[in-house]
This record gives C-alpha cells, sequence and structure tokens, in this order.
C-alpha cells in the first residue's frame, strides 16, 4: 500500500482513524523556509472536526506537534516530520462493521484486495487521514509563498441543488469564505446550503457538493506536455481525496457544448503575456501558462447514514445495517483546506522540478 505522492517534494501520510495517531512526513523542502506549528495549526483548524451543526460531533482538537526538520523557526532541509494524536475515538460504534460491509464504503473492496481490514472507522480510507496531508500542505505554501507569491483559496460552490454565483477572482476572500457555516462566500447561498445539510441531517440522511479551487500567482511552466501534465497531476491530487468523484478544470465539461470560437482564450501582452479569457483554468498543453488556475471537485453524500441500509456480511449472508458513529452530513464543508493543501503540493514538487531541469 502506497503513502507516498510527489517526486522531489513528497509526503507520506501514515496512521488510522481510530490508532493511537495521525502524521506525515515532508522530504525534499528546501531548507530556510520559515515554519512553526502555529503555521501548520491555522490549517488544521479548518480541517477539524465539531466545527458545528453541519459537521461530525466528533470532537478532536488536531494539535499538531512537529518532531523533526525545523530548527529556530526554519526548515532544515531533512525530512519534516508531523504527528496529530487521536483523542476522541469511539471505537465501539464499529462492532457491527467487523461482520457488515457499510454501502459505498471501503470495506468490501479493501477485504477483497487485502483479505484483512481495519474496520474500526475505516483506517487508512478515513478521511481523518487527511490530516498529514493538510499538514504536508502548509509547508508547501509556506514555500510557493516564499518564492513566487501564490496563494491557494477554495469554497464551497454548491450543496445538493444550491449553487453559489461564480465570482470574479478578485472578489473572492478568505474572510468571506471562512466567515460561512458552510464556507461559502455568498451569504443568501450560504444560508441555503447550511439548511439543505440541516434537512438532511435530520431526515437521518447527507447530501454532496461541489468545491472550487482559485489559486493566483503561479509560475509558469510547471507542468509537463505528456504524461505528467499539470491538469493530470491536480487531477489525480484532487481524486485522492475521500470522497471525491469529479474533477473539471477551466470550463470543464462545458467545453464539449462549446465551439473553438468561444473556448479559446485571446493572447496579449503588456509586458508579460496574458489571456483575456481563462477557459483553459490556467493550464495549457499540460503546463501552466501563468494564469490563475481555476477548478471544481465534487464531493459524494456521505456515505454513513442513520438509516438502515441493505448489505451483505463477510460470511456471504445478506441483511441490513444501521451503520453507527459521528459523521459529516455533507462532506464537501471540510474539504476546502483539503484541496487547497493538495493543489499546493501538486504545485511544490512541479516548482522543484522544473527547477531542477531548467537553467
Amino acid at each position: 500500500m502506497s503513502s507516498t505522492f510527489g517526486k522531489i517534494f513528497t509526503v507520506t501520510t501514515w496512521g488510522e482513524s481510530h490508532g493511537l495517531a495521525v502524521g506525515a512526513v515532508v522530504d525534499g523542502c528546501p531548507a530556510g523556509i520559515p515554519l512553526t506549528e502555529a503555521d501548520v495549526q491555522e490549517f488544521l483548524d479548518r480541517r477539524r472536526p465539531g466545527q458545528g451543526a453541519v459537521t461530525t460531533a466528533r470532537n478532536e482538537k488536531d494539535q499538531v506537534k512537529i518532531l523533526s526538520g525545523v530548527f529556530e523557526g526554519k526548515t532544515t532541509g531533512t525530512p519534516i516530520s508531523f504527528v496529530v494524536f487521536n483523542e476522541d475515538q469511539h471505537s465501539a460504534d464499529y462492532s457491527d462493521v467487523q461482520k457488515w460491509y457499510r454501502p459505498s464504503h471501503a470495506d468490501l473492496s479493501y477485504d477483497l484486495k487485502y483479505g484483512f481490514r481495519d474496520y474500526r472507522g475505516g483506517g487508512r480510507s478515513s478521511a481523518r487521514e487527511t490530516i498529514g496531508r493538510v499538514a504536508a500542505g502548509a509547508v508547501a505554501r509556506k514555500f510557493l509563498e516564499k518564492v513566487a507569491g501564490t496563494e491557494f483559496l477554495a469554497w464551497v460552490s454548491s450543496i445538493g441543488d444550491v449553487d453559489c454565483p461564480t465570482f470574479n477572482a478578485s472578489d473572492i476572500s478568505r474572510e468571506a469564505i471562512e466567515a460561512s457555516a458552510v464556507r461559502c462566500p455568498d451569504k443568501d447561498a450560504s444560508a441555503r446550503m447550511e439548511a439543505a445539510i440541516l434537512d438532511a441531517k435530520k431526515n437521518a440522511d447527507s447530501i454532496g457538493g461541489v468545491v472550487s479551487l482559485l489559486v493566483k500567482n503561479v509560475p509558469a511552466g510547471l507542468g509537463e506536455p505528456v504524461f505528467d501534465r499539470l491538469d493530470a497531476l491536480l487531477a489525480q491530487a484532487m481524486l485522492s481525496i475521500p470522497a471525491s468523484k469529479g474533477f473539471e478544470i477551466g470550463s470543464g465539461f462545458a467545453a464539449a457544448r462549446m465551439k473553438g470560437s468561444e473556448h479559446n482564450d485571446d493572447i496579449f501582452f503588456d509586458g508579460a503575456f496574458h489571456t483575456r479569457t481563462n477557459n483553459a483554468g490556467g493550464s495549457v498543453g499540460g503546463i501552466s501558462n501563468g494564469e490563475n488556475i481555476f477548478c471544481r471537485i465534487a464531493f459524494k453524500p456521505t456515505a454513513t447514514i442513520a438509516q438502515s441500509q441493505k448489505t451483505a456480511s463477510r460470511d456471504g449472508e445478506n441483511g441490513e445495517l444501521l451503520a453507527k458513529g459521528r459523521h459529516d452530513p455533507c462532506v464537501a464543508v471540510r474539504a476546502p483546506v483539503i484541496v487547497e493543501s493538495m493543489a499546493a503540493l501538486v504545485l511544490a514538487d512541479l516548482y522543484l522540478q522544473q527547477k531542477r531541469q531548467s537553467l
């Protein structure tokens, strides 16, 4: 089972949802990047559970400790190790799952692959694994901020059939996103999204959503023209997030309904090359062109719902299971910081690859 992402700037995540702790090891980060536990905690606080009625009731402080790779507030160039101890596990809630497979969870597929699984909260398939990604993403952000001033902003752009209005890049702010209980920067849409989530929760159900990502100040030239295309690596990164089911960049699937004259981005020069529109989403031919990266990621409804569902047991017995545990009624609400973190990991790795091969 591989748990490592990246080629030069790499992250290896470790730990299980109901184990002693979860964490990550970042390798390949250059020395001299300012980094403290507070820098990492800022992002883990955005990911942590127990943030209100629209998230899981599991109450974890998610306090991070940096074990290595930092000295006097700066990275040393050696592996950076993070640990976050689990404090609020209710493993007894998963006793029935030892026998019965939860529909739309990884229980069955893990057993089919390995013949053995950690059934407590899903083990490695739990979204709690993403703590390591967010911690590593904090390092990647600090690096990209120093070398390029790159900025990452992700927000919830739809919940169920409630959509957030389209914003210009200059109109999106972190403050507006974080002021919303559902991380939607539009107040009216935010209120309607929150109502949709609470309605699903009241009816012992869950609901899906879409997260939009905007990356500003992206260096040009990142990505390769064939297999390691920027689009492809972003897609891999986003679709590796638990519960993600779809990825678009730029105009995405809407491009299939357009003509070339509508979709092509006119180029102009004003001291630097730019495009008048951004249907490409910041990546042309698999390489960043210096424009903003814009992506959308679809997240399915939370698989665990407070309803009895038809399933089968490990012994082949057909039956029903009422799954227990504390779960988000909408996973998209806590996903924006994870989306930002995975994008930062992709770009940090590609930046170092580009520096290695360019004069």
